[in-house]
């Protein structure tokens, strides 16, 4: 039975040729996102802003969450955040720190839209915890966000480090680092909500990215102990070309069950869905055009400990023959 081949396998697309556009479109784009985190900066949720919490249970046992949300985002407390969590009738409520001209005016609004979300709901709910999450739990989650990102990084370097020669461990975390930047750039310029599920989403981008770059150095590793000779540029061409198949279905099916959450999966996972599917994109242009082109600049050499060619048939046993032979064993002139 024949496999089903979405590229076929004598494809010989020069990618290493691109590399003088791709480097200079990535340095731009990099810019574009650094300007744009600090000039702009990113549309934070409660988990780094605070806010507050409030949990419900529906006195039926059955909860409408749509009906909850819809009279949630009426009651002009800002942003809220709606999901059901635990058993069935179990809802939980979640809105920004509510605006004031200093902090005694700031804790009154917030008091005033905890009341007036109490109001909205004690017909049909009871309130089981009311919370509010202060700035400084914001502050210590944006530095353990953070702090996860960096070890993973540092994690992907030492692993690499090991595993490959060091040019494809600094090319991977350059790659790695590229995705990250594109990705809050992303976020950025979007305002998509930036909360504890679009750190998850950063750090799976992550590893998607290493994987893929990982599938593309295996391979460059396994033909530069093939080919001896043959030049850098066609061998890195030749690495990508016989693993573009498996890169193009992986990234088209992972993309598709992304698109699946973001048209069904509500707005609880709405920024994790369209983190991950930026992420996935830019992560497979990353191992392909940055990856492994830096490979080129980083020293990679093909064929440095390549062996003496063989010698012709009958050649080497003469020579040895004549090395052992002493002047007296010779033959006669």
């Amino acid at each position: 039975m024949r496999l089903l081949r979405i590229i076929p396998d004598d494809t010989k697309f020069p990618f290493m040729s691109f590399r003088r556009v791709s480097f200079p479109f990535s340095a731009l784009l990099s810019v574009v996102a650094v300007l744009c985190f600090f000039f702009v900066s990113m549309n934070f949720g409660i988990d780094f802003t605070g806010g507050t919490l409030i949990e419900m249970q529906a006195k039926s046992g059955k909860s409408d969450i749509g009906a909850v949300r819809t009279t949630a985002n009426e009651l002009n407390v800002g942003e809220v955040e709606v999901q059901e969590f635990g058993e069935r009738g179990d809802v939980s409520i979640r809105f920004g720190l509510q605006p004031g001209a200093n902090q005694q005016d700031r804790e009154r609004a917030q008091q005033s839209a905890q009341e007036r979300v109490r109001t909205a709901f004690e017909k049909d709910y009871d309130f089981r915890r009311v919370e509010v999450v202060g700035p400084r739990v914001s502050g210590e989650l944006v530095q353990s966000g953070t702090l996860g990102v960096v070890l993973s990084i540092v994690g992907v370097l030492i692993y690499l480090w090991f595993r490959f020669e060091w040019q494809f461990a600094v090319g991977a975390v350059i790659a790695t680092l590229h995705d990250l930047v594109l990705t809050i750039g992303f976020f950025a310029i979007t305002q998509i909500e930036f909360n504890m599920t679009s750190i998850a989403a950063i750090l799976t981008i992550v590893g998607y990215s290493l994987n893929d770059t990982v599938v593309v150095f295996d391979r460059i590793r396994e033909l530069l102990r093939r080919y001896k000779k043959m030049p850098v540029e066609d061998l890195l061409d030749l690495s990508i070309n016989s693993t573009l198949s498996r890169t193009i279905m992986t990234s088209v099916t992972t993309t598709l069950a992304l698109l699946a959450l973001v048209l069904f999966g509500g707005q609880v996972i709405s920024s994790f869905s369209w983190a991950m599917i930026f992420g996935v994109v830019i992560g497979t242009y990353s191992s392909i055009f940055i990856a492994a082109p830096v490979l080129i600049y980083l020293g990679l050499k093909v064929g440095a400990e390549a062996p003496a060619a063989a010698e012709p048939a009958g050649k080497p046993a003469a020579k040895a023959a004549n090395r052992v032979r002493g002047p007296a064993e010779r033959p006669a002139q």
